[in-house]
């Protein structure tokens, strides 16, 4: 078995979302807007801590829109973004999230394959069908029926697939076209292919085409069947597939501490902000599903489900625990500096 892998969000918004009850002073805060050099100074410490701590991947999310309350903020360009981070980093791999609808394939392809050259080998994208339904109009993106998405997903990897192996591609799809695409300067390095979605769809768009799938967080049980399921759709087309689950660590020196510390987050979860996110969501399926869990409600991607929560020993174990179930990958969130110190030094023992 390889190591684990570990993953971390890039900073691309500047307001993540509050799902906590806010005081009348708090709602009624406008801080202003940060210099450019305020700007890249809070955009570059999280991703530099990151390569400082040994972390392996970058992923840049976009959010065309986004409230910033019951969802996330709206961020800059993921293009943009993945350029100046790439810029300023030497190691870490740069995932870009690109949805199709909104970006054509092939001149992705000659951008990926940019950024493959310039480097040296450190880009992947993330294809993202998409489900905030409201972006798609904003930004005269044609929306589709869900499977649809899906769907037109695959002729998009299809796309950069053919593009990056072949000297000249042709393909003619029922949402794409290209006529004798012809990459030049060529990309050195292999296209490694992620994706979220957890419905059937999303499942069975991975089997066939991507290399990884992105999880939102969950209980060793969700978990443990979601990575089945689409292992054993993977290996009926003859492919593998690797998975990297998404965990908020929460730890402190006792579990009693730790579980203290995530009860008063519950406490302070804004009902009516929970109820409007459950609406925002309704364009994903798989993703998000209603549950008991409250942890399942304090953020957008359900990281604190995971329960990487307790005493350093105590969320190692959990680590061990969902490595057993097949997570080849750890996509985390840096902001707990305990596990920074104490849980992400292990992690090569694991």
């Amino acid at each position: 078995m390889s190591r684990l892998l570990t993953c971390t969000w890039a900073p691309t918004v500047l307001r993540p979302p509050r799902l906590i009850r806010r005081s009348a002073k708090s709602a009624d805060a406008n801080p202003a807007e940060p210099t450019a050099d305020e700007l890249n100074r809070r955009l570059l410490e999280p991703v530099l801590l990151a390569e400082r701590l040994g972390i392996d991947a970058l992923l840049v999310a976009q959010r065309w829109w986004g409230s910033g309350k019951e969802i996330e903020g709206s961020s800059f360009d993921c293009t943009a973004m993945t350029a100046f981070y790439a810029a300023h980093t030497r190691r870490l791999r740069l995932v870009t999230a690109i949805h199709p609808g909104f970006f054509l394939p092939a001149p992705i392809a000659k951008w990926g394959a940019s950024l493959d050259r310039i480097t040296g080998g450190r880009w992947s994208i993330n294809v993202t069908s998409g489900w905030n339904l409201e972006e798609f109009g904003m930004y005269g993106a044609q929306l589709l029926e869900h499977d649809e998405r899906y769907a037109r997903s695959a002729e998009f990897i299809e796309i950069l697939r053919g593009a990056w192996s072949g000297e000249s591609f042709s393909y003619a799809g029922s949402y794409y076209q290209v006529d004798e695409l012809c990459l030049e300067p060529r990309p050195h390095s292999p296209l490694e292919v992620y994706q979220g979605g957890q419905s059937p769809a999303a499942i069975a768009m991975a089997a066939r085409h991507s290399d990884w799938m992105f999880l939102n967080g969950g209980p060793p049980e969700k978990v443990g069947d979601l990575i089945s399921t689409a292992r054993a759709a993977a290996a009926r087309q003859g492919r593998e597939l690797r998975f990297a689950l998404y965990g908020i660590p929460v730890c402190r020196e006792t579990d009693g501490e730790a579980e203290a510390a995530v009860a008063a987050m519950v406490e302070a979860a804004d009902p009516e902000l929970v109820a409007r996110r459950r609406e925002r969501v309704d364009g994903a399926e798989g993703m998000w599903a209603r549950s008991d869990d409250p942890l399942t409600t304090l953020d957008t991607n359900e990281g604190l489900a995971t329960r990487l929560i307790g005493s350093p020993a105590t969320v190692l174990e959990r680590v061990r625990e969902l490595r057993r179930l097949g997570v080849d990958c750890l996509h985390l969130t840096l902001g707990d500096r305990l596990f920074n110190e104490k849980v992400l030094p292990s992690f090569d023992e694991v």
